[in-house]
């Protein structure tokens, strides 16, 4: 295969005082980090759409960027655009990538045509991953939300006949994420939501969610697969309220129909950013209901009300996320994929390479500061202290069911006004720690 970077090397580690911009200056994929490899801890994770289609357009403006890669053609493309990204990941030490099916292979205009096609380009993946074991799939999905038939929904749409094309769609995908050995299916309801209830069946709408996603575990798990399910929350854009708003939303979906045994989150931080929420509440919540399993790392800036997908650069966002990750024992089936692009006047070649340089950069600093949060203990420590009440007394009562209303009122009035348990919550002091140990320059 000709290589097409002809000016860019393999990117390495340099350390933090390199000036080469071409170099990482935090991830050493060797690095042990609390007993794995950095590239154990992070799997890192190239997107396909962004990455390979991603050219810059904007809702005002036509893209700045060709990725086109040299080829006029659909078929040639596709098959281009394989030989390109393993070039990418492989100059990056990226190991995983995720995949949108009509990224890889785009609509033909007819179903069976394109399903033909896309399964062409799955076979051209599978060689090129027979021949180079390192690079793995992280995950798949349907991308139904562009197509015009998505106009008001796939899994949710008023039409039957757009639920059908949809679940065909999907059960394809599925297959394209087994054969190419995927442990994670993710669902975004790009299209699911409504922009007005004066003309929506909201609960049929969920009720036939829920049947679409069961239809595809069964499928799925019927092939063989044993992978994860993903929902990844989003709370608006493109629909004014889309059902998966945040991660509390989907758990209370999930249960509601009985497929909370089957699904984890996929949590991005953009996403989290447009509920008003942070990207380490997101993964928290997650977290502390047994859900958690993948994240798509980017950020979003909090002064724009909409999904901007920057390569992430905040050092404490990436600290906050890796900490949540490392207490939930790390990456199992899912990784950090870059759900992000560069910026439209970022329109160079070299600034794929220099966008991901920033990311995993970034995610390292964060790996390596959660870590030495975790090893240090004072913010764990506050934090048990802080509702030590609940470990003895009354308190242990509490949790092992052993108090009731009436004992709890006998105990409160023998007590007397509350006091002596009330500690300050020291906010500042622990945002002070935080800088310590992320900053002992």
């Amino acid at each position: 295969m000709a290589e097409y970077f002809k000016d860019i090397p393999k990117i390495k580690y340099e350390g933090v005082n390199s000036t080469n911009p071409l170099s990482f200056k935090y991830y050493n994929p060797d690095e042990v980090v609390m007993g794995k490899t950095m590239r154990e801890q992070l799997k890192f994770a190239l997107s396909w759409w962004h990455t390979m289609g991603g050219d810059g357009t904007d809702m005002f403006g036509c893209g700045t960027t060709d990725k086109t890669w040299g080829e006029a053609a659909p078929e040639a493309r596709a098959k281009k655009k394989v030989d390109v990204a393993f070039e990418i990941m492989d100059k990056l030490s990226i190991d995983y990538f995720c995949f949108h099916d009509r990224d890889l292979s785009p609509e033909y205009g007819d179903l069976g045509t394109t399903n033909a096609k896309l399964a062409e380009v799955v076979d051209y993946i599978a060689e090129k991953m027979a021949a180079d074991p390192t690079k793995k799939l992280l995950w798949g999905t349907a991308k139904c939300f562009d197509h015009p038939r998505y106009m008001h929904g796939a899994g949710t749409s008023p039409s039957a006949d757009v639920f059908a094309y949809a679940a065909a769609q999907i059960k394809n995908a599925v297959d394209a994420t087994i054969k190419l050995g995927g442990k994670g299916y993710v669902f975004w309801g790009g299209r699911e939501g409504y922009e007005t209830l004066l003309n929506t069946n909201m609960g049929l709408e969920l009720d036939n969610m829920a049947r679409l996603m069961k239809m595809t575990v069964d499928y799925a798990r019927s092939k063989g697969y044993t992978g994860d399910f993903y929902i990844e929350p989003k709370p608006k854009e493109p629909t004014k309220h889309q059902y998966d708003f945040d991660t509390a939303t989907v758990l209370g979906f999930l249960r509601k129909y009985g497929l909370d045994k089957d699904f984890k989150m996929n949590i991005e931080a953009n996403h989290a950013t447009l509920a008003q929420h942070t990207f380490q509440h997101e993964l928290r919540v997650a977290r502390d209901n047994g859900v958690f399993g993948s994240i798509d790392a980017n950020q979003g800036d909090p002064l724009l009300g909409w999904d901007t997908d920057q390569f992430p650069t905040n050092a404490y966002d990436a600290t906050l996320c890796m900490y949540e990750v490392l207490k939930a024992g790390g990456f199992t089936n899912g990784g950090l994929n870059f759900d992000a692009k560069a910026r439209r006047g970022s329109y160079t070649m070299e600034d794929i390479f220099l966008s991901y340089i920033a990311g995993m950069d970034t995610f390292a600093l964060g790996l390596k500061a959660a870590a030495k949060i975790i090893e240090d203990g004072r913010l764990d420590k506050f934090v048990d202290d802080r509702y030590a009440s609940w470990t003895t007394g009354i308190g242990a009562d509490i949790i092992a069911g052993k108090a009731d209303m009436e004992s709890l009122e006998k105990y409160a009035v023998e007590k007397g006004e509350v006091t002596d348990s009330l500690s300050s919550g020291r906010q500042e002091y622990l945002e002070s720690v935080l800088n310590q140990i992320m900053f002992n320059l």
